[in-house]
C-alpha cells in the first residue's frame, strides 16, 4: 500500500470537546459554500443541538450542508430536530438503516465509525470525538478523554474527497455494489482531481488512511505495524479498545526487546466494563517483553492516537480491536511533523504521569496461566471474527434520508437529554 502524502499542511491538536466543538462551530459559522460531516454518534443533547443550530444558520444563508450519521451509533432524533434541519435545507443521511428485531438494533457490524468534518474544502477535522455531551468535562465522571486535529492545506482536499465518496450511490446487487462503488470512487477521484489544488498552509506532511470493506481492508493496521517495526527509540500508543491481532502484538514485543521504549495507555476506568477485562488477557504477554502498560484512571479513555520517535504520529477514529481493524469504516491521518509529534507526545506523557497507574505482571501462577489460556482462545476467535461476521445476513450499506425514515424514538432522545444534564 502506497500512501498519498501531501506536503505543506498546518495541523492543530484538539484535546476533548472543550477544544474540538468550538473550533468546528467557528468554522461552520464562517462557511460560505459547503459543509460535510461524517460521524458515528450525533445525540440530541446540548452538543448535538448546538451543532444543529449552527448548521441551520448555515443552511439558511445558502451553504450546502450534508451530515451522515451511523444508524447504530445515532439511533433516534425527535421530529422537531429533523424538521429544523429540513426546513433549512440541511440533508441528514443515515448510514445502513436496519429494522429492529424485538426492539434490538441488528446492524452491529460494518458501521460508519469515521469522524470527519470538512468546511468549504478549506478546513478539515478528524479524530475520535463524536457529537455528544460525554466528550465535555462537565458531563461528570463518565466524560471521555479524546483527541482530534484541525487541518488546513492540501490534505483537506483528501478529506473532502473521502467525505464526498461516502455519498456516492451504488447498485442494488452484491456484484453491482462492488463495481458500482468502484466506478463511483473513480468518478469522485476524477472530480477531486479537477478541483483546484489547495495552497500550502504549513510544514507538515500528512496522509489520509481509510479502512473499508473493499480495497482498503487493512490499511490502518499496516501503517501502525510499519511504524512499530521502524521505531528506534520510543512508541506511545493511547487507544480505548486495545485487542489487536497476534502479528501486531508480536511487533510490539520485538520492538521492546530490541530496546525501544514501548508504552501503552489503555482504559483503567472504561465506559464498558468488559473492555478492561478483555484487554488484560494480553498484559502478561506484553509486560514480559518489557512493554509498559499505563491504565488511565481519571475517566474513560476514548482516544485513538500514537507517536513514534517524535517523527511519526497518527490521530483518527480507529480503535485497535477487531471491529475497527476488520469491519468498520474508519479514518486516520498519519503525520510526519516533529513539532506536532512532540506536542502530542508531551500531552500523552502528562496523561501517564498524572492520571495513570502502571500495570504489573500477575503474581499468581494460576492467574497467568488462566490469562494465557483465555488469551489463546480469544485470539483464535478474533482472528476469525471478521469472517464469522461475514456469514451473517449480507450487509449492503445504503444511505437514507432521516426524514424519510421517520426515525423517531422519544424514550431514547429523553435518555440522551438526561445524560447531558
Amino acid at each position: 500500500m502506497t500512501l498519498k502524502w501531501t506536503r505543506g499542511n498546518a495541523i492543530k491538536l484538539l484535546e476533548n470537546g472543550e477544544a474540538y466543538y468550538p473550533a468546528i462551530l467557528e468554522a461552520i459559522e464562517a462557511a460560505r459554500q459547503e459543509i460535510l460531516i461524517e460521524t458515528f454518534i450525533l445525540f440530541e443533547d446540548k452538543v448535538g443541538i448546538a451543532l444543529k443550530d449552527a448548521l441551520v444558520r448555515a443552511g439558511r444563508r445558502g451553504v450546502r450542508v450534508t451530515v451522515t450519521v451511523d444508524d447504530y451509533g445515532s439511533p433516534s432524533f425527535s421530529q422537531a430536530f429533523l424538521d429544523d434541519l429540513a426546513d433549512a435545507g440541511v440533508q441528514l443521511l443515515v448510514f445502513d438503516p436496519r429494522p429492529r428485531a424485538f426492539g434490538f438494533r441488528t446492524n452491529l457490524f460494518r458501521r460508519l465509525h469515521r469522524k470527519i468534518v470538512v468546511v468549504d474544502r478549506a478546513v478539515g477535522f478528524i479524530g475520535g470525538l463524536n457529537f455528544s455531551a460525554d466528550h465535555l468535562g462537565d458531563y461528570g465522571p463518565g466524560a471521555k478523554q479524546d483527541y482530534a486535529v484541525e487541518l488546513r492545506g492540501p490534505i483537506v482536499a483528501e478529506l473532502h474527497h473521502a467525505a464526498r465518496s461516502t455519498l456516492s450511490p451504488a447498485g442494488e446487487s452484491r456484484h453491482a455494489k462492488r463495481f458500482g462503488r468502484r466506478r463511483a470512487a473513480a468518478a469522485a477521484r476524477r472530480a477531486a482531481d479537477s478541483e483546484p489544488p489547495l495552497a500550502q498552509a504549513g510544514d507538515a506532511d500528512v496522509a489520509l488512511v481509510l479502512r473499508d470493506n473493499d480495497r482498503h481492508r487493512t490499511d490502518i493496521e499496516k501503517q501502525y505495524r510499519m511504524a512499530i517495526r521502524l521505531a528506534q527509540r520510543e512508541i506511545i500508543i493511547a487507544n480505548a479498545y486495545f485487542l489487536p491481532g497476534y502479528r501486531f502484538l508480536r511487533d510490539l514485543r520485538r520492538a521492546a526487546k530490541r530496546g525501544v521504549k514501548v508504552r501503552l495507555i489503555l482504559q483503567g476506568e472504561p465506559d464498558m466494563p468488559w473492555v478492561r477485562e478483555t484487554s488484560k488477557v494480553l498484559y502478561d504477554y506484553l509486560l514480559k517483553a518489557g512493554v509498559e502498560i499505563h491504565e488511565y484512571c481519571e475517566r474513560p479513555l476514548h482516544g485513538k492516537v500514537a507517536v513514534v520517535d517524535d517523527e511519526w504520529s497518527t490521530v483518527g477514529s480507529s480503535n485497535l480491536d477487531p471491529l475497527s481493524l476488520s469491519l468498520n469504516l474508519e479514518a486516520n491521518v498519519v503525520i510526519h511533523d516533529r513539532a506536532f509529534s512532540m506536542e502530542l507526545r508531551d500531552q500523552l506523557s502528562q496523561l501517564m504521569h498524572r492520571h495513570c497507574q502502571l500495570a504489573q505482571r500477575s503474581s499468581s501462577t494460576l492467574t497467568r496461566y488462566w490469562r494465557l489460556g483465555l488469551g489463546w482462545l480469544m485470539f483464535h476467535f478474533l482472528r476469525r471474527f471478521p469472517a464469522i461476521a461475514g456469514w451473517l445476513p449480507a450487509h449492503r450499506p445504503a444511505l437514507r434520508s432521516a426524514q424519510q425514515l421517520h426515525h423517531v424514538a422519544t424514550p431514547v432522545v429523553e435518555e440522551n437529554e438526561q445524560r447531558a444534564t
